[in-house]
C-alpha cells in the first residue's frame, strides 16, 4: 500500500480538515464495516433485502474478514468510514458511507488496491450502479462483460470491470 499501513487524506468528511487514514480492518470491527456496507447498499433501492443486518455482521467477520485482505478507511475521530477487500487479483468490496462519499475516500482505497495488486484487478458491479460504474472507469478500468445476474444472489444484472497497469 503507498506509503505503509496509514495513508492521510486531508479534508475528506463533513468538518474540513478531517483526515481518513487506511489500515489493515480487525476482526473487531465487524460491526462498523457492516454499517458502513449497510448504508452504502441502502441507496441501491433497486437491491433486495435478502439478509438481516446480523447476518450481514456475521457474514463480514466470518468470511469478508478471514477471507479477504480488508483496508478501512478510519475517520479522524475513529469511525470506520469506508473499506476495501481484496482476494488475489479481485476487488470483491468497495464501500464508502454516503455521508463522505465523493470526497476522495473511495479513491484512496481503490488507489491502495491496485497498489497491493500490481498484476490487475477484477471486480463485478450493479449495471445499474452507475456513479460506480462511472468511478471505476475514471480510474482505469474497462468493462469486460455485461451479465444478466443469474450468477449473484441478488438476480440483478451486473458487469465485470479489469484494470491492467
Amino acid at each position: 500500500m503507498p506509503g505503509g499501513d496509514a495513508d492521510l487524506l486531508d479534508g475528506v468528511g463533513s468538518a474540513p480538515g478531517t483526515a481518513v487514514a487506511l489500515r489493515t480492518a480487525v476482526p473487531g470491527e465487524a460491526s462498523a464495516l457492516a454499517a458502513v456496507f449497510l448504508t452504502a447498499r441502502a441507496d441501491m433501492r433497486y437491491l433486495p433485502r435478502l439478509h438481516s443486518d446480523a447476518d450481514v455482521r456475521r457474514w463480514i467477520e466470518a468470511v469478508v474478514l478471514t477471507r479477504c485482505r480488508v483496508l478501512a478507511a478510519v475517520s479522524g475521530d475513529g469511525r470506520v468510514v469506508g473499506f476495501v477487500a481484496l482476494a488475489g487479483g479481485r476487488l470483491d468490496h468497495l464501500y464508502v458511507a454516503p455521508n463522505v462519499q465523493g470526497h476522495g475516500v473511495g479513491a484512496l482505497l481503490l488507489a491502495a488496491a491496485k497498489a497491493e495488486s500490481p498484476r490487475g484487478l477484477r471486480l463485478f458491479v450493479f449495471q445499474r450502479n452507475v456513479r460506480a460504474r462511472r468511478f471505476y472507469e475514471r480510474h482505469g478500468f474497462s468493462l469486460i462483460e455485461a451479465r444478466d445476474g443469474s450468477q449473484n444472489e441478488e438476480g440483478e444484472p451486473d458487469a465485470i470491470y479489469e484494470w491492467r497497469p
